[in-house]
């Protein structure tokens, strides 16, 4: 995999990680999603999430979403991104086990976290919902301050309900698509 150009690295695995590496993968785009699995999904019950009527445990949730993107064609990376370096392909995502993904575009899709978004030097503000300290500071498309990361999710401001966070990775992913055919994915 370290050799192979990747054309996105999505950093995080959980709703707003894995939809995005849904649309991103239907679309053709060799997609890699590098998941620490330590989301706050993991820990709940969600009984607002749209096509559920009875609820769905959260573990349930983000592994029907691995499933989904997988399905699709993206690759899993059960690895925690540790950096984040600009190089002349774009980026290379170092992590914990020691893997170098060179890729071109990045979608941070880190939940609560702004440990990777920090790492790779974009631009940090306040948040503005309840228990979240800080988001990337992000344009209505999902870009972040450096070209070439997006961010997705609750990690971009959006609310912590996965019906939410995950229909924001969809909208973002659109967005870097759209981007990079130059038209209206």
């Amino acid at each position: 995999m370290n050799a192979e150009q990747i054309d996105v690295v999505i950093v995080g695995g959980g709703p707003a990680g894995a939809s995005a590496a849904v649309f991103t993968a239907r679309a053709d785009l060799n997609t890699v999603v590098v998941d620490a699995d330590k989301g706050i999904t993991r820990r709940a019950m969600l009984n607002n999430h749209f096509g559920f009527p009875d609820g769905i445990p959260g573990p349930e949730l983000v592994d029907r979403g691995r499933a989904h993107a997988e399905n699709a064609g993206a690759t899993w990376v059960d690895d925690e991104a540790e950096t984040i370096e600009h190089s002349d392909a774009g980026f290379v995502v170092r992590t914990a086990k020691g893997h170098a993904l060179e890729t071109r575009q990045i979608i941070l899709a880190t939940g609560m976290s702004v440990a990777a978004a920090e790492a790779a030097g974009v631009t940090i503000v306040e948040a503005t919902e309840p228990r979240i300290k800080t988001i990337v500071e992000v344009d209505a498309e999902g870009r972040s301050s450096v070209p070439g990361i997006w961010a997705a999710g609750t990690v971009a401001g959006a609310s912590v309900h996965t019906v939410v966070t995950a229909g924001d990775g969809a909208r973002v992913a659109i967005n870097l698509l759209s981007e990079l055919k130059g038209e209206r994915h």
